[in-house]
């Protein structure tokens, strides 16, 4: 099941923005017995994406405590690159193999300045 995380500026709306570089994050939420399942269609897709232009980094990130709760980062060169990535059908095919009490939410994201905090 796929969830937008800001009702308002959906993930579709964003892939038309001309904007560089990116940051994808995604929020997996999975039922227990599921987690090994969604862990190794992340792994699977994750390799995918490793071979596409524009792709910089992933990392995946699980809730501590036995949470079921993931958080996947990717770092993508474009707004371009990332839509490309996603709307191609051998990525599309393997959404499939996510086990169905998976949630995801997935938005795209730039870096904010903040002065004496962090950088753009």
């Amino acid at each position: 099941m796929f969830a937008e995380m800001d009702e308002r500026v959906t993930l579709q709306m964003q892939m038309e923005e001309n904007t560089s570089p990116v940051i994808l994050i995604n929020k997996f939420n999975v039922a227990p017995e599921d987690v090994e399942a969604l862990v190794e269609a992340w792994t699977d897709d994750a390799a995918f994406m490793k071979e596409q232009p524009g792709y910089i980094s992933t990392q995946l990130h699980r809730g501590i405590g036995n949470s079921c709760v993931f958080i996947n980062y990717a770092v993508w060169e474009s707004v371009e690159d990332f839509k490309r990535a996603f709307n191609n059908p051998e990525f599309k095919a393997k959404l499939s193999h996510y086990p169905s009490s998976m949630e995801s939410s997935p938005h795209l994201f730039q870096k904010v300045a903040v002065p004496r905090i962090c950088v753009g």
